[in-house]
């Protein structure tokens, strides 16, 4: 059996608050975003996420479509993981953004420290720093 090339090359964050979702993927990772809503029929923005020269890759904010994960309910999709040069500013910056920690930062023994936090909307997302002195 032939193995399917499957690369992921897209992302897609399900919000309540397209506005407050915007506002702050843009103020803390510096996510720009494009309105595809007429391709899409239904709120959906395209984002980029950085610069196309470096690794990572680009998605979008859609319009919600069902009930927002409930508190404390165990993750029951994909979560993303931002890379950021410091992981104190990052976090200090979600934080400030109305962000609530879902499991605070670890190390990745020789590789990185890495934590996870509750977005705007319910979603669960990571921020990842890479350092080989993580212990």
């Amino acid at each position: 059996m032939e193995v399917i090339r499957g690369r992921l090359v897209h992302f897609e964050i399900h919000v309540d608050d397209m506005e407050r979702a915007k506002k702050f993927y843009g103020e803390v990772f510096g996510w720009s975003f494009q309105d595809w809503s007429d391709f899409a029929g239904m709120p959906y923005f395209g984002v980029v996420t950085g610069d196309e020269n470096e690794p990572g890759i680009n998605g979008a904010l859609m319009q919600r479509q069902s009930p927002p994960p409930e508190a404390g309910q165990a993750l029951n999709g994909y979560a993303c993981k931002m890379g950021v040069d410091n992981y104190y500013e990052a976090e200090a910056k979600i934080l400030e953004n109305g962000c609530k920690v879902a499991l605070p930062k670890y190390a990745l023994p020789g590789m990185a420290w890495q934590g996870y936090y509750i977005d705007t909307e319910g979603n669960i997302f990571g921020i990842h720093q890479a350092d080989e002195n993580a212990k």
